[in-house]
């Protein structure tokens, strides 16, 4: 892990295009502005963990239903004797 140290209005750069900058620092907060394209997706490292259980859980009960359906539409496996086949 890369530790650095900034002041207000300070930043890093990630790449050619993410710019982090310290906008603020109260007590044991740090507000950060995060500048990055639209298709960089940043999330709170909260809401990233919930988003990927949510997704881990839809993942799960997809498998489940698509079993079930496969059950659904299993052929059916016949042990009597066909009638009229002797």
């Amino acid at each position: 892990m890369l530790v650095l140290t900034r002041k207000i209005d300070q930043g890093i750069m990630i790449g050619d295009n993410i710019k982090i900058i310290v906008v603020d620092v109260r007590g044991d907060q740090v507000k950060l502005g995060i500048e990055a394209p639209r298709e960089v997706v940043v999330h709170r490292e909260e809401v990233y963990r919930e988003i990927q259980a949510e997704n881990a859980r839809a993942a799960l009960k997809a498998a489940v239903d698509l079993r079930s359906l496969q059950d659904a539409f299993a052929p059916k496996q016949r042990d009597e004797a066909r009638p009229g086949a002797e």
